[in-house]
């Protein structure tokens, strides 16, 4: 049997249940995003049902999308997250490819010449060869930092 947290209320000498309703939580979570510099305000609809937030919305980075998960996931009461944000870039994609290859080339720990890079949507595909699996992550994680990124597809092989 399922324990239930509480906490004891100084002020009103009473035990408050450790437990809310969709309606708070939903609040809750309403309130977190829109604290949260990372997250752009007025683009995401929150909906909770039975415990679960579901996320809706755009936005233009990845990183956004990601940050609007991790502030909501540890709410009080929330059982888990289902991230249905999706990422819309507001820039061309080759604007996209050529960022991400002046960040490859501004990277030590990738050989910018022997990675291709190729955008088909909203996805990155990088392909080439490497030395390590340090040079591969650096590549991908330079390809997550450009803005309109949904997926990168890493297929770049190791030790050629």
């Amino acid at each position: 049997m399922p324990t239930t947290l509480s906490a004891y209320c100084l002020t009103c000498s009473s035990i408050i249940p450790n437990q809310r309703d969709d309606t708070d939580i939903a609040r809750a979570a309403l309130n977190t995003l829109e604290w949260n510099a990372s997250v752009p305000h007025g683009r995401l609809k929150v909906v909770v049902e039975s415990g679960w937030i579901t996320l809706d919305g755009t936005v233009e980075r990845f990183f956004q999308k990601s940050e609007a998960e991790r502030v909501v996931r540890n709410l009080l009461g929330a059982k888990g997250v289902i991230n249905r944000i999706t990422v819309k870039p507001v820039i061309s994609s080759a604007d996209v490819r050529n960022q991400i290859v002046r960040a490859l080339e501004r990277t030590a720990e990738v050989d910018a010449k022997r990675i291709s890079v190729e955008i088909q949507g909203t996805t990155v595909v990088l392909r080439g060869a490497v030395k390590s699996w340090i040079e591969r992550e650096a590549a991908e994680r330079a390809a997550w930092a450009a803005p309109g990124v949904a997926s990168v597809e890493n297929v770049i092989e190791i030790g050629a």
